[in-house]
């Protein structure tokens, strides 16, 4: 089968490599029909998220067909369509019973300690081999993989998989009000899906930071008061919108790789211009100076264990919390299908960019270049280059599409009196 693989740091190649097989009872093997490209992705592939393993399978979004089950997998049956959540989790320890997924004490190998396990990662996670591929195989996947209703197309499911889910998470863990002023840095997925979810929990006003136009455009478009920072301080603009108090909450979407002061994209080796942990992300010290006193801090962008540093003294003396993490997916989807079919919000809205995976390496170069239109990437692992129709469309008419309408997200009142 064809798959996306890491070799070394700038090294991916779309290769042949042998079909996975059932390891264990619990196991499933599943047929992508859909994956994406995540920018979590591009940290392992630019290095500033260390420790992959060489051989390893990139990808951890996807969608697809049940092919085949282990002995203990009693809840699904062969040709179910499903959606695979990010992180890994064995739904017996305390942690899973408790929600925390992404801290489950069984499925990482690597010990109890050793922290979130996903498909793709580096050694540390597990490591998984990952869903930019035809096939997977899930580990637990009586918990892991989450049964889709056939309202809900490929297009709409792929996003259930990581970066909705991620997005609402932030937000949550924000923890938005009725009436709060909410800074979201970082437009791309995960950051417009956290500006949707902040207004579904009925945040008054939406602050949306970010350079790239396309981006600045789908959060206007979503009712976000839009900084384009690089035209503008953030942080003046935003306390001067603010009269002067700063924002009740702040998201931080980008993680690792905003951490080249006044860049804030990533896109160049900042290892070269820092050593390892002691590089400042430019966006967390804005979403930290935006805060009025009392406000709180959500960190759902993706730091490495080595990130040692952190403008913990403003915090301190503001009374800043802060509460940040991976996302626990498998709690979330479930909701989320539910909104999606409730017609709450459509999640295909954010896809700017359909792919066959025999492009893999050309998509990813250009996401990586942060190229006006591709903000988010799916792609099709069973569509071949050279097709027609969907295989092979290119989407960049798409964001123009996607930008004449809202999410319809902004009549939270409705969710809210179903919780």
């Amino acid at each position: 089968m064809k798959a996306v693989v890491f070799h070394d740091v700038g090294d991916i190649r779309l290769e042949d490599v042998p079909e996975p097989q059932i390891q264990a009872p619990t196991d499933a093997i599943v047929r992508l029909t859909a994956s994406a490209i995540c920018g979590t992705d591009l940290h392992f592939i630019r290095g500033t998220f260390s420790g992959m393993q060489q051989g390893t399978i990139l990808g951890h979004e996807g969608v697809g067909i049940v092919e085949a089950l282990g002995e203990d997998v009693r809840n699904l049956s062969i040709s179910d369509r499903v959606v695979i959540p990010s992180t890994i989790a064995c739904g017996n320890c305390s942690y899973c019973r408790a929600g925390y997924f992404a801290q489950c004490d069984t499925a990482n190998p690597n010990g109890k300690d050793a922290g979130t396990a996903f498909f793709g990662g580096p050694a540390a996670s597990g490591p998984f081999n990952g869903l930019q591929a035809e096939l997977a195989r899930i580990p637990f996947a009586h918990v892991g993989l989450v049964k889709l209703p056939p309202e809900i197309s490929d297009d709409q499911a792929i996003l259930l998989s990581d970066i909705f889910p991620t997005g609402y998470f932030g937000a949550e863990m924000a923890e938005i009000k009725d009436g709060d002023s909410v800074a979201v840095f970082g437009c791309g997925p995960v950051g417009q899906f956290a500006i949707a979810s902040a207004k579904l929990l009925g945040a008054g006003r939406v602050f949306a930071i970010d350079q790239h136009q396309d981006r600045l455009k789908m959060a206007r478009r979503q009712g976000a008061e839009v900084i384009d920072f690089s035209q503008e301080d953030p942080i003046q603009t935003l306390k001067r919108l603010t009269d002067g108090i700063g924002v009740d909450r702040a998201i931080d979407a980008v993680g690792i790789d905003a951490d080249c002061p006044g860049c804030g994209t990533g896109a160049h080796d900042h290892g070269k211009l820092f050593e390892p942990g002691q590089a400042p992300s430019q966006a967390l010290e804005w979403a930290v100076q935006s805060l009025a006193k009392a406000g709180t801090l959500s960190i759902i962008g993706v730091y490495p264990p080595t990130a040692m540093t952190f403008p913990i003294g403003l915090a301190m003396n503001h009374n800043i919390t802060i509460n940040m993490g991976n996302c626990h997916h498998r709690k979330y989807i479930p909701k989320l299908i539910e909104m999606v079919l409730a017609g709450r919000i459509d999640p295909a809205k954010i896809l700017t960019q359909v792919k066959p995976m025999t492009n893999v390496i050309d998509a990813i170069k250009a996401f990586d270049r942060r190229e006006s239109g591709w903000i988010k990437v799916e792609l099709k692992p069973q569509a071949k280059a050279g097709g027609s129709g969907d295989e092979e469309r290119i989407e960049d008419a798409r964001i123009d599409e996607a930008l004449e309408e809202t999410f319809p997200a902004s009549d939270p009142t409705f969710y809210q009196s179903q919780r």
